[in-house]
């Protein structure tokens, strides 16, 4: 019985090359339609407007706020030009108590607010700004944003376990800098960016062939260069650069040929956004251990596959996470101990045969190697739609990725590796790069707002002096 339940179940997960190419292809249509016109794709394809990405010759100390899950981090970085980049870097991460997560938007940005007022007092009393300058600030704020500007833009909806409902429809720097005015702050937000934005800077300041920046986390998102001209939506002059970093917003993306069990059906159905984020709640990390819990409730209620256990621990929803299947799918023990021991503390399963954890790490890599493979087609899908995907571009094409799962999940990032190389083929593989991002999010969004400072051209500028 439960042999034929994971039999059924990887089945159901099977990512055949062909299947991803579908997918890759389908995520590519997406894309151009959501270029095409607002509204135009679930895949939102949402323009920053960055449209010059740092070069590793900006100066000066910037800061940088990154706002995307359950901390929040406060940074800033003294640029050093061409000679020494990034010359000195503070950070200070900050848990957000949970009751401000679903609570007013006021007491969310005054808390924020608050934090960076005491990193910037507690900065060296050396550092100097020469007169009449403000501080400025790139904001890595990652939740679908529509933008107007460069530093400014209306919250389309929170996800993750964010839900403040008077935010929404509200630009959110302005909020930010209303709660830094009222701390006595005085800095100047330059740039609002997200995670897949600021990891895109980050890569490029160091390599400028990095097309797009990806992250595989809580949650998952890619920002990728487009040339201007291939945005229709665009409205007024192009860009100088004529390029536009484009924020696709892709855990919205859903296809038919995505392989989707009943499991996957029920979790999206008891979600907080049902019928949205499909193919987030297939690949991102805050829902990889909940599927697994499901698929090992629905083994126990029907086969007794753990034998007589208290179900309450595999009842509860998200009490199984990520890190913990991660471990149990890296256990090299021969008797699977960590397993055992796994199965026992977060789920009060003791006593398990050796079998079961077979089983169970059966389980565990038929929906990891699903997510990763689902992963590289959204990869396969953007060099599809720039038109590197054949083997006439020998473009050097470097594909930046951060977050948790990408960077904690062997198995994951070593499957998504392989399964981008088996879609692109041999030869073009050469040429195609996945890496793990040099710096974070934030980072990059202090760089952006160095690329985009209101002070012009910041490059060799001694003004600012740490």
């Amino acid at each position: 019985m439960a042999e034929q339940v994971v039999a059924d179940l990887r089945e159901r997960c099977a990512t055949p090359a062909s299947l991803l190419r579908d997918v890759a292809a389908e995520m590519a249509d997406e894309m151009r339609a959501g270029l095409e016109k607002e509204g135009g794709s679930r895949v939102k394809m949402l323009l920053s407007y960055v449209d010059k990405l740092p070069t590793g010759r900006e100066e000066g100390l910037f800061y940088g706020l990154d706002l995307g899950g359950t901390n929040f981090r406060v940074l800033k970085v003294q640029l050093g030009g061409n000679d020494k980049r990034i010359a000195n870097r503070e950070s200070r991460a900050v848990a957000i108590p949970p009751h401000l997560m679903s609570g007013s938007s006021s007491e969310l940005f005054g808390f924020i607010a608050s934090e960076l007022a005491k990193f910037v007092a507690d900065e060296d009393k050396g550092n100097s700004f020469s007169s009449g300058k403000k501080r400025e600030l790139g904001f890595t704020f990652s939740f679908p944003v529509r933008q107007h500007s460069i530093a400014s833009g209306t919250l389309v909806k929170w996800t993750k376990a964010f839900c403040i409902e008077d935010a929404v429809g509200e630009d959110v720097v302005l909020k930010l800098q209303t709660a830094m005015e009222k701390q006595g702050v005085d800095i100047h937000v330059a740039a609002l960016i997200n995670d897949a934005v600021g990891t895109l800077a980050g890569a490029r300041y160091y390599d400028e062939d990095v097309i797009a920046g990806v992250i595989f986390g809580t949650g998952t998102n890619a920002a990728y260069v487009e040339k201007a001209n291939a945005i229709p939506k665009l409205e007024g002059e192009l860009p100088e650069s004529g390029d536009m970093v484009i924020n696709m917003e892709w855990g919205n993306f859903y296809s038919c040929h995505l392989p989707v069990t009943e499991c996957d059906q029920a979790l999206d159905k008891e979600s907080l956004n049902p019928g949205e984020q499909i193919y987030e709640k297939l690949t991102s990390g805050m829902y990889l251990g909940e599927i697994v819990r499901r698929v090992l409730l629905k083994l126990s209620l029907q086969s007794a596959f753990f034998g007589e256990i208290d179900h309450t621990k595999l009842k509860t929803h998200f009490h199984l996470r990520t890190p913990h299947i991660s471990a149990m799918h890296h256990d090299e023990t021969p008797d699977l101990k960590i397993v055992a021991e796994k199965l026992e503390e977060t789920l009060g399963i003791a006593g398990t045969s050796l079998e079961t954890r077979k089983m169970v790490v059966e389980i565990i890599d038929i929906i990891a190697r699903r997510a990763a493979r689902l992963a590289a087609a959204g990869l396969a899908a953007i060099l599809k739609k720039l038109g590197r995907d054949g083997s006439i571009d020998k473009h050097r094409s470097v594909i930046a990725i951060d977050g948790g799962l990408f960077e904690h999940y062997a198995k994951f990032s070593k499957c998504l590796e392989t399964t981008l190389s088996e879609l692109v083929g041999e030869e073009l593989s050469k040429s195609v790069v996945v890496k793990h991002a040099d710096e974070g999010p934030g980072i990059g969004a202090a760089l952006i707002a160095a690329s985009h400072s209101q002070y012009g051209n910041v490059e060799g500028n001694p003004d600012v002096k740490y």
